[in-house]
């Protein structure tokens, strides 16, 4: 026994969003959220699956926190030296509104100011 449908080598179809006629064979099935639905659309109109739309359907473990966390010390250690005042350590960070050449009145104490603006203008020959 043959096949039941036909083989559709010039068949005519009309793509279900836009109404345009085209070859049943161009028609592509629209696919939402990896579900196929009756729908045939044509090669413009066929949008392929938006990966946002599959949010919580595969299992996401993205661990922020630490199973012993330690005491962050490297400020104290290598930061300051025994005046107190910042010595190059891995946590030395200038940082203000205005930090060239003094701490502004927004910083209010919060962070001893120690930063020098140096600059040179060289010579321009035109010849």
């Amino acid at each position: 026994m043959g096949n039941r449908f036909a083989s559709g080598k010039i068949a005519i179809a009309e793509c279900d969003r836009c109404g345009q006629q085209y070859r049943l064979k161009r028609l592509k099935t629209e696919i939402i959220k990896q579900r196929k639905y009756e729908l045939l659309v044509c090669p413009t109109c066929w949008d392929p699956d938006q990966p946002q739309l599959m949010l919580g359907t595969f299992p996401v473990d993205d661990p922020q926190a630490l199973r012993n966390p330690r005491k962050d010390t490297t400020y104290v250690t290598s930061g300051v030296n025994s005046n107190g005042n910042p010595s190059g350590g891995s946590r030395d960070i200038q940082w203000g509104w205005q930090p060239v050449g003094g701490s502004s009145f927004f910083d209010a104490g919060l962070t001893p100011n120690y930063l020098v603006a140096t600059t040179f203008v060289g010579t321009v020959s035109i010849s």
